[in-house]
């Protein structure tokens, strides 16, 4: 049987970096957008609904596409959309092209992320937990560089020049046509993957979409709302990316620990651990501030974001037969319902003010834990992998 493959893993990684840097430019822009059109916070929060709507909703049809016929052209396709879309964001003459700019990119996520996640799973062998792990952290790499990248070109050249947000998603697009013979060699074909089928669990995988959407409100309300709320307290848009940054940059940090962690652990338990601690450090961030306050969100992104990978591999164990589906489910319902919060957490923020907002990301945590303790545990069968191959 073959082994974990870092060459694949290394390059859906950086599709991976490349599609989640275009995705995390969005929340960063989202202040120079708001001074731009004069927008309010659900306005603004509109923005994230409408990304999310078209990079989740239609990621589960993506995943039935890859289990039934194989999509691997949507690895360097999904890429490229991702990559005009963004570009074109700063460029937009008003409010609603910035809405149809965003929609573009987010097709491009939804189209790459279910047959990657796939293929990183049939390159992760027995070890699917840390394989899963070095998948994720090229996303949330990908998270924390758009932030640092989109405030910087604005900073130095003006809203236009964040149409350079392109450039990296379009160059790796072109790496991932490249590789695509190579990563084509993992796919174990539709005979195998009669054979690796196990019992599916669906209300196990119910569960975990609700314990995913409820870590899903309180992150996606921290992305859009924590650069606002700073600019509120009187800070720079410029700091509040900057503990964006912080926050996505420790969790890619935290994915290199989460998953040789599961794989000895076990999923579950690394899984309810992250979600006991999330809560406490938002509160934490709100009543501290500062340095501590820094502190508390990097070690928030460690938990959230560090995990994202280990969702991903329990849905998939808990729906063997079709693994593209679940990994279109995992991922696409955490940043649709994240969308939906932040409209909402927007609308608060508008009616009360935006602490109170950031008070209930920290409540919601709290609900996924005592969910999360009711999660059977996974099974891996070891029948995933594809038969070895000579490199």
């Amino acid at each position: 049987m073959r082994g974990l493959s870092t060459r694949a893993l290394g390059t859906l990684s950086a599709g991976h970096l490349a599609t989640d840097f275009a995705s995390g430019s969005v929340p960063a822009l989202l202040p120079f957008l708001v001074d731009e059109f004069d927008l309010s916070y659900a306005a603004a929060g509109a923005v994230m609904l409408v990304w999310a709507t078209a990079s989740s909703v239609v990621q589960p049809l993506f995943g039935l596409w890859s289990d039934r016929r194989g999509a691997i052209w949507l690895l360097p396709g999904g890429l490229v959309l991702a990559g005009i879309g963004i570009g074109l964001v700063p460029l937009a003459s008003s409010y609603a092209l910035v809405l149809v700019f965003v929609a573009v990119s987010g097709l491009g996520t939804a189209a790459y992320h279910p047959e990657a996640s796939k293929f990183a799973a049939f390159a992760s062998g027995a070890r699917r937990a840390s394989g899963m792990s070095l998948f994720s952290i090229g996303g949330n790499m990908g998270y924390a560089l758009g932030p640092i990248v989109a405030t910087a070109l604005v900073v130095t050249l003006g809203l236009g020049g964040a149409v350079l947000l392109a450039v990296p998603p379009l160059a790796v697009a072109g790496v991932l046509l490249a590789a695509t013979p190579f990563l084509r060699s993992f796919d174990p074909g539709r005979a195998a993957a009669r054979e690796r089928r196990g019992e599916d669990r669906p209300r196990a995988v119910a569960l975990l979409m609700t314990v995913i959407a409820c870590r899903s409100l309180a992150w996606f309300g921290l992305l859009s709302f924590v650069p606002l709320y700073e600019v509120s307290l009187g800070h720079s848009e410029a700091y509040g990316n900057r503990l964006l940054a912080i926050m996505l940059v420790a969790g890619g940090v935290g994915t290199l620990a989460a998953g040789p962690a599961a794989d000895r652990l076990g999923l579950r338990p690394v899984l309810v651990a992250s979600i006991a601690a999330t809560g406490p450090l938002i509160a934490l961030y709100l009543l501290s501030g500062g340095v501590p306050g820094a502190v508390a969100l990097a070690l928030v992104g460690v938990c959230v974001t560090g995990t994202f990978g280990l969702t991903m591999v329990m849905s998939q164990e808990y729906m063997p037969s079709r693994i593209g589906l679940a990994s279109g489910i995992s991922i696409g319902l955490s940043i649709g319902l994240g969308g939906v919060a932040a409209v909402g957490l927007g609308a608060l923020a508008d009616q009360v003010d935006l602490e109170s907002a950031l008070w209930l990301c920290a409540a919601a945590p709290v609900l996924a834990f005592a969910l999360a303790l009711r999660l059977p545990s996974t099974r891996f069968a070891a029948r995933t992998e594809p038969e070895p191959i000579t490199l």
